[in-house]
């Protein structure tokens, strides 16, 4: 039998019923936070074929998974929890990932490791190739429809534009406060660093937290306070700033920073990006009605 014989005779595989065709879904990111509940219960409602994540860090309040299952009642859906795999929270990334940083002018490491590279390797996983169908239309984002939050969301568009990001809060014209009121119509009790006064339901102990932010977390977390105080010192590097000098948590009195004129941003899965404080020229158009933030990029 020649070459072209044997080929002719190699049996082929049986294709009836297997689907071969690109499968898209749209990842809604939930983030234990009020904005981000609502920006996945609106995903559930504007778009086919949602699916619901979460990035789970191990020093976020308990409360939080009380308030999961709250929102997974009412989404009638269930939140899909991611993990680093090396790497339970900002503690261990600044104990172990092998640099001293504990917080830097180009963003923490805590953010890179816990949640930026999980969702990197989560976007990998869901590339098409000829063995994976499974692909990502999109993301939804809980940016709110506010000055500040919506410069950050036009920045993320023309920065990570392959995350094909969605912003239904910003569309819609909701606020943080529009969707507190949204979750307590639902009858979904907000979480609890929320009822503590914080603005933002990060991890607790967060290295982005101002003066006013870590004078209050000593208060309500005293065991959070000391231990990233003595981190500090064994690693030599701090999470706040002085004069442009490294400030330790062991100087800090109980006086200085308030707590209400402190922006501390919500760590997402992308929590730094660049220029995120220097308006962009299409803001005001953005505010007024006259551009979609999607004309932004």
């Amino acid at each position: 039998m020649n070459e072209k014989q044997m080929i002719e005779h190699i049996p082929l595989p049986d294709l009836t019923g297997m689907q071969c065709y690109n499968q898209p879904f749209i990842v809604a990111w939930w983030s234990a936070g009020i904005t981000s509940a609502i920006a996945c219960k609106m995903a559930l409602e504007l778009y086919d074929n949602v699916e619901l994540y979460y990035i789970h860090i191990d020093t976020a309040h308990p409360d939080n998974e009380r308030f999961k299952s709250d929102c997974e009642k009412w989404y009638g859906r269930k939140i899909k929890t991611l993990k680093s795999r090396d790497f339970k929270d900002q503690f261990d990334v600044i104990e172990n990932h092998g640099g001293d940083a504990v917080n830097t002018p180009y963003g923490a490491p805590c953010t890179l490791h816990l949640k930026k590279n999980v969702r990197f390797d989560f976007e990998k996983l869901n590339e098409l190739t000829l063995f994976n169908q499974r692909t990502i239309k999109g993301q939804v984002w809980g940016y709110e429809f506010e000055a500040k939050e919506i410069n950050r969301a036009i920045r993320h568009l023309q920065q990570y534009p392959s995350t094909k990001p969605l912003f239904p809060l910003i569309e819609k014209g909701l606020t943080k406060e529009n969707c507190a009121a949204l979750l307590i119509d639902a009858k979904i009790e907000l979480p609890e660093m929320y009822k503590l006064g914080y603005s933002n339901n990060n991890c607790i102990g967060c290295v982005k937290g101002g003066m006013g932010y870590w004078n209050k977390i000593r208060i309500d977390f005293p065991k959070v306070f000391e231990r990233m105080a003595n981190l500090e010192r064994k690693k030599g590097y701090s999470c706040l700033k002085k004069d442009h000098k490294a400030f330790f948590l062991d100087e800090l009195t109980p006086e200085m920073g308030r707590m209400n004129t402190e922006l501390i941003p919500n760590c997402g899965n992308i929590c730094e990006v660049e220029f995120a404080d220097i308006p962009d020229k299409n803001l005001e158009s953005i505010l007024s009605g006259r551009k979609s933030i999607y004309e932004a990029a």
